[in-house]
């Protein structure tokens, strides 16, 4: 069983954005409206800017008492628009409007109720060429904090399922003259794959987190329901999935922690999907070969801890306890009594705990200031000491 990391406490990865650094942005490259809305740029001028609030945000988890480091995610757009958009093969499109982003749905008691001033950001896609990786996204940005920093850097990505997934289910945008058997097209992403956690590793990286969002659909009977009405086979499907991240990671070093976080979408405080880890817990757990699961538990919608029992031994998962979604700060006790409640069905030496989802998944995405922010952070180290003893 690997440890350290997961950490004690730890967090998901992308943090409040400065309005220093927005600003610059849409100044700079012209934000999401730009030509092309995302992807690596080459202006000196932000990237400097860049570097200076991830130098900050590097020393605020540090001074929290965090020891899983991340940079933010400050060099993106978007959480999963950087790495999508350097694939050869993927063309991209991006999309602002006003109004509640397609597909997510709010809840009063966590998070805005209110959207008519809530920008709906969509991206979509479509495949009319051979998948190939053509160079890393993640590398420099990755060297960077791991020159800025004593804690041990992770790096987060778009899980490959992200990307047939989003807003409907792909096979009508990936050309069948391409791909006419949507086999090829999944090895072909596992290759692309493989070669940017080859490059990863081979800058030092130790923990690579796969972000998801398909995997909490799956639990969700609206979802379910809407890709069988489009011919999609869910159980074949995340056989697809998980083969492709398995064979992604074939060869991979022993020092290599690998983690998948399964969301079930956060934007301005609104989620995507509900359902418990039920219908996808067996197969998930007990196929896809990662070490760690960090999993969203901090409302109702996620169910009962039950299905913890079916992970395997040689498996952690960080439990999301503390919502990004709303600024008040959960009680500490309540905290302890869920991660105790956790741990009836998994051993508590297996267990962490972290914020359910990062704070900011886009540039234009925030639901509380940075001071709110840094105390749900410090909430989390100061239970992981109260529980385990330390962070």
């Amino acid at each position: 069983m690997k440890r350290n990391p997961p950490f004690r406490a730890e967090h998901v990865g992308s943090l409040h954005r400065p309005a220093e650094l927005r600003q610059a942005r849409m100044r700079l490259l012209g934000g999401l409206k730009r030509e092309g809305g995302f992807g690596k740029h080459d202006n000196l001028d932000l990237r400097g800017i860049e570097d200076r609030y991830i130098r900050d945000i590097v020393k605020l988890q540090e001074d929290v008492g965090l020891k899983t480091i991340t940079d933010g995610e400050y060099r993106r757009q978007v959480w999963l628009t950087e790495f999508l958009s350097s694939l050869d093969g993927l063309d991209m499109s991006l999309t602002v409007t006003p109004g509640q982003a397609t597909g997510f749905r709010s809840d009063e008691r966590h998070g805005k109720s209110k959207t008519e001033d809530v920008e709906n950001v969509s991206v979509q896609y479509r495949v009319d060429r051979p998948i190939r990786w053509i160079g890393s996204a993640n590398v420099d940005a990755f060297k960077f904090l791991k020159s800025v920093t004593k804690g041990v850097p992770k790096v987060t990505i778009p899980a490959p399922q992200d990307y047939y997934f989003m807003g409907a289910t792909g096979r009508a945008r990936i050309d069948r003259q391409v791909y006419p058997d949507l086999a090829k097209f999944w090895d072909d992403m596992a290759a692309a794959y493989k070669c940017e956690i080859d490059a990863l590793v081979a800058a030092g990286c130790t923990h690579i987190q796969f972000d998801d969002v398909v995997n909490a659909c799956m639990c969700d009977e609206r979802h379910v329901a809407r890709m069988k009405a489009e011919g999609e086979d869910p159980h074949a499907l995340m056989a697809a999935y998980v083969g492709c991240l398995n064979r992604a990671l074939i060869g991979r070093p022993e020092s290599l922690t690998v983690s998948m976080h399964i969301c079930r979408g956060n934007r301005h405080g609104h989620y995507i999907a509900e359902g418990g880890y039920d219908a996808v817990a067996d197969y998930l757990f007990n196929n896809l070969q990662i070490d760690n699961y960090y999993l969203e538990y901090d409302t109702p919608r996620a169910g009962s801890f039950a299905p913890l029992r079916l992970m395997p031994r040689d498996k952690t998962v960080v439990l999301g306890l503390v919502t990004t979604k709303r600024a008040e700060l959960e009680p500490m006790d309540d905290l302890r009594r869920r991660i105790h409640e956790a741990a009836e069905y998994m051993p508590l030496e297996r267990l962490s705990l972290s914020p359910q989802c990062g704070f900011s998944g886009d540039m234009m995405s925030d639901v509380m200031t940075i001071d709110q922010m840094t105390r749900k952070l410090a909430l989390v180290v100061q239970t992981a000491d109260a529980v385990w003893g330390s962070a």
